[in-house]
């Protein structure tokens, strides 16, 4: 079977943060991996003094700098399939509830649900994949960029197998397996233990609260681990080219809240869509997002 994987996310960034190490496995072991972003991310804090001009409230050029950033990052995790949500541009990033940029015209929160996906069942009826990734239905920590890609992929999958739904997109494909992201809170509390061990040698000011972190989730309710470990030095050149919005500080990175988070190449998905594959140790887990679709 070629394997084909398609990745929907919100921001150039939050790819990289949350699977870029299982995306570099992939490539690596020769599966097809497509990346569609949903806006530029024109919203995001700056973290370099220098760059600070290109800020929404300035020039506001930052979502064209972080396409630059955002294939940079690919190329450090081998990716050369990256997209944009009805072209780069296309859907601005909206801030959050309550902001002027969750006000304007063109963002994302407030496309046309219709429009938006199907951009979204273009590139599955193109791209094939039978698997796809994206956030869970409060976006892993209520960003309205997160909820609404993850609404548009959710919705993408079942119009893409339907014959009925814009024909002239495509021939209809039929999604095998959806994963939903996700951070258990175990993994969360290691991390936190890893940040206070390294002492000074760290300037990250506190790690998340694993029981609080809207993203963390019960670790009964992780269905598959990607074991990803000899790709995090890619994940970390991969974070690195955002520099706009992320630092790193030797195995751990934070945004511009300064939460220090441990930088690994394990990383966790629930699966929502198709059938679990068989488990790959005494955990129950899968372990490939793959799992059972090979035979």
């Amino acid at each position: 079977m070629n394997r084909r994987i398609l990745l929907v996310h919100a921001h150039p960034d939050d790819e990289t943060i949350t699977t870029g190490a299982t995306m570099a496995r992939y490539v690596a072991e020769g599966a097809g991996v497509t990346l569609l972003t949903c806006t530029l991310g024109e919203e995001g804090e700056i973290l370099v003094p220098g760059l600070a001009q290109l800020a929404a409230d300035r020039a506001d050029q930052l979502g064209g700098y972080r396409i630059a950033e955002l294939r940079a990052a690919m190329a450090a995790l081998g990716v050369d399939d990256v997209r944009f949500l009805g072209g780069a541009g296309r859907y601005r990033d909206s801030g959050m509830i309550g902001t002027p940029a969750n006000e304007h015209p063109r963002a994302f929160w407030n496309a046309d649900p219709a429009e938006a996906v199907a951009h979204a069942v273009a590139v599955v009826r193109e791209v094939r994949p039978q698997v796809v990734v994206t956030y869970d239905p409060d976006g892993g920590y209520g960003h309205p960029d997160h909820i609404q890609a993850h609404r548009v992929a959710m919705r993408a999958v079942e119009a893409a197998a339907d014959p009925g739904f814009a024909p002239e997109l495509g021939p209809a494909w039929t999604v095998a397996k959806v994963y939903w992201s996700c951070v258990p809170r175990s993994a969360l509390r290691a991390g936190a233990a890893a940040l206070a061990a390294a002492g000074d040698a760290v300037s990250f000011t506190r790690p998340p609260d694993p029981g609080t972190a809207p993203f963390a989730v019960p670790d009964d309710e992780v269905t598959t681990t990607v074991d990803a470990a000899a790709f995090v030095d890619r994940k970390a050149d991969a974070m690195r080219a955002h520099a706009t919005q992320l630092t790193v500080q030797g195995g751990f990175f934070a945004l511009s809240n300064d939460l220090g988070q441990q930088l690994v190449g394990v990383e966790h998905y629930r699966l929502v869509r198709g059938v679990p594959g068989p488990a790959a140790d005494g955990s129950g887990r899968e372990g490939d997002l793959f799992a059972g679709l090979d035979g």
